[in-house]
This record gives C-alpha cells, sequence and structure tokens, in this order.
C-alpha cells in the first residue's frame, strides 16, 4: 500500500525514508512511540491532534477509515515495499516481528504474550477508558452512577487478574520486556495519573502491579516514549 498523498499534504514528511507515526500521547497513541523508542527504529512523529478532531479529517482518514489514531507508514515494509498501518496492537506486533525483538521468539511464548496483548486490547482499554469517561470528563455529570460503578467494579477485576499474573515476575512474559508491557503501561499510568481514579480502584492494594508499573516508568524508553508527540 502507497502513503496515502493527502497524508503526506497535510503533515509532510521531513525524513520520508523513516518510518511515519501519526499520532498522540494518549494509552494507545503511546504504545507505538514507546516500542519505537525501545526498539531505537529511526521515525518521524507527526501530531494529531485528536482535541481539533484532526483525525476525522480527509487526510487522516484516508489512512484510518475509522479515525484512530495512532497509524504509521513504514517506507520500507515487506518485501521492501511502503506499508500503511493501524490499530495500535497490529502495529506493536509489526514492529517486533519486523525487528525481532519484544516478542518471544519461542512458539508457544510468542502466542503466550499475544493472548496478553489481546487482553489488554479487549478488557483494559475498553473498561479503563470508561472509568476515565465517567469519573473524569463528561459522563461526570450523569446523575446516575451505576454505569461507573459498573467500570470501576470491572476494572478492579481486571487490576486483580494481572497482579496475580505479574506476582514473582518482573514484566508479563518473566524476565523478558515485551510489547505486552508496552500495551498496558499507559493504561495503567492512566488510569491512576490523568483519570485521577487510583483511589477509586484501590490502586494501591494491587502491589505486583504496582511495583510493574514502576519498573516500566524507570525505563529511560518508555519516558520518552510517554511524550511523544510532543
Amino acid at each position: 500500500m502507497t502513503t496515502p498523498l493527502s497524508i503526506v499534504e497535510r503533515w509532510p514528511a521531513k525524513h520520508p525514508e523513516r518510518l511515519q507515526l501519526y499520532s498522540f500521547p494518549t494509552p494507545n497513541g503511546v504504545k507505538v512511540s514507546i516500542a519505537l523508542e525501545e526498539l531505537g527504529l529511526p521515525y518521524e512523529a507527526h501530531r494529531i491532534d485528536i482535541l481539533k478532531n484532526e483525525s476525522w479529517t480527509p487526510e487522516f482518514l484516508s489512512l484510518n477509515p475509522n479515525g484512530k489514531i495512532p497509524a504509521i507508514v513504514d517506507p520500507h515494509g515487506p518485501g521492501g515495499n511502503p506499508l500503511a498501518l493501524f490499530e495500535s496492537g497490529a502495529i506493536l506486533l509489526y514492529l517486533a516481528e519486523k525487528t525481532g525483538k519484544l516478542l518471544p521468539q519461542d512458539a508457544a511464548r510468542r502466542y503466550a504474550a499475544i493472548q496478553w496483548l489481546f487482553f489488554q486490547m479487549a478488557a483494559i482499554g475498553p473498561m479503563f477508558g470508561q472509568v476515565g469517561f465517567f469519573h473524569k470528563f463528561a459522563g461526570k455529570e450523569i446523575a446516575d452512577k451505576r454505569p461507573l460503578e459498573r467500570y470501576v467494579n470491572e476494572s478492579k477485576r481486571l487490576l486483580g487478574v494481572i497482579d496475580k499474573h505479574l506476582a514473582g515476575k518482573l514484566w508479563f512474559m518473566g524476565d523478558e520486556f515485551t510489547i505486552v508491557d508496552v500495551a498496558h503501561v499507559g493504561w495503567i499510568n492512566n488510569l491512576i495519573g490523568f483519570y485521577g481514579a487510583g483511589e477509586l480502584v484501590e490502586f494501591e492494594k494491587y502491589t505486583a502491579v504496582k511495583a510493574w508499573l514502576e519498573r516500566c516508568l524507570a525505563r529511560p524508553a518508555v519516558q520518552r516514549g510517554l511524550g511523544i508527540p510532543a
């Protein structure tokens, strides 16, 4: 797939030979910037301001018809051909397979990592995002607090699942830092940080998750990636 011309026109590349990232520093957006920083791949970041609805412009929709960040264009994709790709989980898998890093090589462990990546995509992101909406954003004005209670309780359950899995481990896949950690760190950090829901979900009691988050945030590449695009 060639690079959509309208993307290039609106967000021109200064370094077209590099991988192009179109994103915003949300929990989903920083998955890709963190992965790129961890992998050390040359890339160029373009800020798609979702607060100004830039992801719904014709130019961005030519890259991702679903109107969501992040998306990438790799000028050196499979077979040496350009590849345009959206969906953060798919991008993480692509980058890991492209480089042979951040994903176990053993087949069984590779699928175990992929199952936890899908767990984040299907459960952690949607549930934590709803907590953010009903606790911090427009949903907090809704008088009926049952939706917030539902999402808080489910988020607690999911944190419990992760806490049990991480007990005695450095990372989701044991001693190996992978795209699974990359996928989760932005969401969990956002839940207790930007969303301000730490007390709401009783985060302090999930000691294994808390220790894992501290280890993640101590990684220089993670710290850089959390602020990209600036």
